[in-house]
């Protein structure tokens, strides 16, 4: 099996250590490069050719966020967790929007951490639906209403069925939990995905999940 290749972004030398040590004794991932702020990162992803970064958001000199948005804008993107000390962070929220697969707070346990990167590799979000609502409660307000017009106008290019798949994107059911309850192959929900991101010019299922609460799809009858 191929390694699982990390490159890790932080500018505590300290961190770095740790989470070099914790995954280094995964036999199925390999870290092939660190480095200590965002404007090293496309160097070092052109030399290393990771499949996965770890990324500090708050770095001296380019951030986190930034470093994102230039990465996910490549052909050969890798995907991206960030690394935060924060659960509702407007800046964890722009990185997921930018295309980032997920967050991981820097004490979660070791043994957490090298599941996230294993499943952001797999294609996987890193995200609970329950987390998704805490940081779209922090994000909503002024520029809510503005948000959820620009929304319902890119969604509105959906049809149906296709809206169904994304709203329980939305919600974080996994491919199988979505063709049970759409009564249709596993096959056929990629499909569905895979045109949705087509379609609106996104990159992963977190894209997906935040432009189906930014248009409202995910509310409760009866909500307002």
């Amino acid at each position: 099996m191929t390694a699982i290749r990390v490159l890790l972004v932080d500018d505590d030398p300290l961190v770095r250590a740790g989470l070099s040590f914790m995954m280094g004794g995964a036999d199925d991932i390999e870290i092939v490069g660190e480095a200590a702020d965002g404007g090293e990162v496309e160097a070092l992803v052109d030399r290393t050719r990771p499949h996965v970064v770890l990324m500090d958001i708050r770095m001296p000199a380019v951030d986190g966020l930034t470093a994102t948005e230039s990465l996910r804008r490549r052909e050969d993107a890798p995907q991206v967790v960030v690394l935060t000390t924060f659960h509702a962070d407007e800046q964890v929220l722009r990185a997921l929007r930018a295309g980032a697969a997920g967050f991981v707070l820097k004490d979660t346990p070791p043994a957490e951490i090298v599941a996230a990167v294993r499943r952001v590799a797999a294609g996987d979000p890193v995200l609970s639906p329950a987390v998704t609502r805490q940081l779209m409660a922090h994000a909503a307000g002024a520029a809510a209403d503005a948000r959820r017009t620009r929304a319902r106008e890119r969604v509105a290019d959906l049809n149906d069925r296709e809206r169904e798949v994304a709203v329980a994107v939305g919600r974080g059911l996994a491919n199988a939990d979505i063709a049970a309850e759409l009564y249709m192959s596993v096959a056929t929900v990629k499909t569905h995905v895979s045109r949705i991101l087509a379609k609106l010019g996104l990159n992963n299922r977190v894209q997906i999940a935040l432009l189906a609460h930014d248009a409202g799809l995910l509310e409760e009858p009866g909500d307002h």
